[in-house]
């Protein structure tokens, strides 16, 4: 009879491997049958084939190296994905909500250990800093859901530090009692430091990432380039003495402006993360539980039982009072809740280092009991919290569905963008993916023109094999694109012609970028295209990557607020500036800013924003004197006989070449579809009261846009 137990656990790198792959592809598949969060049958899996249970599987140096990264890899991820205007806004209420969340489960752990476990007031002390932190296990379904920029989601990501950094703080005041290393010196020593950490990589990681995305625009090796910033942090917080999540988390909130939430670096961060490095720390963390203690009498289900409650009732307590405190609702607290209530990593952490200090021969201060009783508590508070998350998520969802509803069932979004260059292609698609809707989840359409000659062939496979580039480009991104070589004995009416056929709703195109001073600034391609059309055309000479750009400067003619395509445009700046999470500033007449104020606190409050009083268009020049390389400037113009159109136009060609030659450029005609304003309407808009006349028009064009 064949012994099976002398082939495991499985020694081979490779079958380990094979073993966890299964294990990512099939817990997934299960849990989903019996509606289980798939986070609970990662580490169910892991403890079902660990060595406490069927023993199928050594935790090996592996599930050390990839559970490490994996914990990295969700602070990273929290962080990225954090909306930071919401960030820098509630910095005081995270602060608040993490010292509420350390401090109410700190105090009734020290209590309950001292009074009902037996522990010792130094045992206790520990098991409070234990309770106190929290590891943020359920990240990956927030991620799943798309919530990860809900005010909640924030409060939580920066809560979860504040109460780790105290948790850690206090356990290194008690560790030092026992090892005579305490003092004020020590203590000043630990914040310099500190204080020289957060200088290095405030101060070294934004430069590098610049000057390294502006030179190489590889995907594998942008990829490389940040993962690698991300374990320089790690690395320098662990050499500081606070533990390496830190630094992941601050790489994140550094690299969160280079990494737009809809780009294909991100999607590459995310997916490499979820697939492989989370998994595999959520199986590691199974490996370390044994379920079997809570079978070998009262005591340790006692001590379970206790530590469980008191921990999970403190953490309530901080997420929902918070909650009240902050004005959110429920499912907010509920949130809050489910994100700080798990015990991994950190706990870990702080038991091993409690088991390492001996107070009298032979006796340690985290014996077998407390042990025990923090390994199976891991397992009850990661249930707990992957549940709850996985409600409040669902709940948060359904709760802004008329919302997303409201945004997307009248919108006629459908970006055309024509490409040429191999070069400069992808910089074209990737500022169409910053713009659109992605609640819409419409495909863009890439568009390549060849002219009917004797070289239409030959071209027609070069306009495929771009085309076949930045369809990939637009899949690493998650967004499905159409594409099309046409034949046409004239681009701009090729053009034309695509824009019809497909439906579309407005058009992105590159620009030249010449800089000699001509007339014919637009030439005859560009004139008869925004001529030709009278829907929304972009014209883009992108001289820096989109994910370095600091600022959008924004020029608007007098009067554009009584554009049919006002508030398209406007839409679509807002879009950008958001995910690129950099500021926007519109110039402007007062009466003009003051409509682009109100849409843009009413549908993107997140956005940084400011508003430039710009009286006549003669300031071109002086405003050319604030734009900086980083920048972005964005022109918003008028086609001849619209309302918004002026004589100063017919100099911006001159004024544009003269002085923003080496400035990165966005050019905009807005949308003039649908019949133009008549005469009585724009007579009633210059005669009656400022106040009431722009009501008028307002209303005029939110019944021809339908909004």
């Amino acid at each position: 009879m064949i012994d099976l137990a002398q082939y495991f656990p499985i020694a081979n790198p490779t079958l380990i491997f094979f073993v966890v792959l299964l294990i990512i592809l099939f817990a997934p598949i299960v849990m989903g049958k019996l509606r289980i969060p798939h986070i609970i049958g990662m580490v169910l899996s892991g403890v079902l084939i660990g060595r406490y249970g069927l023993n199928i599987l050594e935790r090996d140096e592996s599930f050390e190296l990839f559970g490490k990264v994996g914990l990295y890899y969700i602070m990273f991820l929290a962080a990225l994905e954090m909306d930071m205007e919401g960030f820098r806004k509630n910095t005081g209420r995270m602060t608040l909500f993490g010292l509420l969340s350390a401090g109410i489960p700190f105090v009734m752990t020290y209590v309950i250990g001292v009074t009902l476990l037996g522990y010792s007031t130094a045992a206790s002390l520990l098991l409070g800093c234990i309770m106190a932190s929290n590891t943020l296990i359920a990240y990956p379904i927030v991620s799943r859901y798309g919530l990860g920029r809900k005010p909640s989601v924030a409060l939580s990501v920066g809560a979860t530090m504040v109460a780790l950094l105290a948790s850690l703080v206090t356990m290194a005041a008690l560790v030092s009692t026992f090892r005579g290393g305490s003092g004020w010196l020590l203590w000043l020593w630990f914040v310099v430091k500190l204080t020289l950490y957060g200088v290095a990589v405030v101060m070294l990681i934004p430069r590098l990432t610049r000057w390294f995305l502006r030179r190489y625009s590889d995907a594998v090796m942008q990829f490389i380039f940040i993962l690698s910033m991300m374990f320089m942090s790690a690395a320098l917080s662990e050499a500081v003495g606070i533990e390496g999540i830190f630094g992941a988390f601050i790489a994140g909130i550094i690299l969160n402006r280079y990494v737009p939430r809809m780009s294909p670096l991100m999607n590459r961060l995310e997916f490499i993360g979820n697939a492989l490095f989370i998994p595999y720390f959520l199986i590691g963390v199974g490996m370390l539980i044994n379920v079997r203690l809570l079978f070998q009498g009262g005591g340790i289900v006692w001590g379970v039982l206790a530590i469980v409650f008191v921990g999970t009732v403190g953490k309530a307590l901080a997420a929902y009072l918070s909650a009240r405190l902050f004005r959110l609702p429920l499912s907010s607290g509920h949130m809050m809740f489910g994100l700080t209530s798990a015990h991994a990593a950190a706990a870990i952490a702080m038991v091993m280092v409690g088991m390492q200090i001996e107070v009298a021969p032979g006796t340690y201060l985290v014996g077998d009991d407390m042990l025990n009783g923090v390994i199976i508590m891991i397992l009850f508070t990661c249930i707990i919290s992957t549940l709850v998350t996985e409600r409040a998520a669902q709940q948060i969802t359904l709760r802004d569905q008329d919302m997303v509803e409201d945004d997307t069932h009248v919108d006629d979004e459908k970006m055309l963008v024509p490409v040429k260059y191999p070069e400069y292609a992808n910089r074209l698609v990737n500022l169409s993916i910053l713009m659109r809707n992605e609640k819409l989840q419409r495909e863009l359409v890439c568009l390549n023109v060849v002219y009917d000659d004797q070289d239409m062939r030959k071209n027609q496979q070069k306009g495929q094999q771009l085309l076949n580039q930045v369809q990939t480009y637009a899949a690493a991104a998650d967004v499905r694109m159409q594409t099309q070589v046409r034949v046409a004995a004239n681009i701009a009416n090729g053009i034309k012609h695509a824009f019809k056929e497909f439906n579309t709703s407005e058009i992105i195109i590159g620009m030249h970028t010449h800089r000699e001073v001509s007339t014919k600034f637009w030439g005859a391609f560009h004139q008869s295209l925004f001529n030709g059309l009278n829907r929304q055309i972009v014209m883009a000479r992108l001289m820096e990557p989109l994910n370095t750009i600091r600022r959008i400067q924004v020029a608007v003619p007098s009067r554009a607020q009584f554009e049919p395509g006002f508030y398209r445009w406007v839409e679509r700046l807002a879009r950008l500036a958001g995910n690129l999470d950099c500021r926007i500033v519109f110039h402007g007449r007062d009466d003009t800013l003051g409509f682009i104020e109100k849409y843009i606190l009413n549908r993107h409050p997140s956005v940084r924003y400011g508003l430039h009083s710009m009286d006549h268009w003669n300031e071109m020049p002086t405003l050319a004197s604030t734009i900086a390389a980083d920048h972005l400037f964005v022109v918003v113009t008028a086609r001849k006989g619209t309302i918004s159109y002026k004589n100063a136009l017919e100099r911006l060609p001159d004024e544009l070449t003269r002085y923003f030659s080496g400035t990165s450029l966005m050019i905009i005609f807005p949308d003039q579809y649908g019949d133009a304003m008549d005469e009585m309407t724009f007579a009633q808009a210059q005669h009656t009261e400022e106040q009431s006349a722009y009501e008028v028009v307002v209303k005029w064009i939110k019944k021809k846009l339908h909004l």
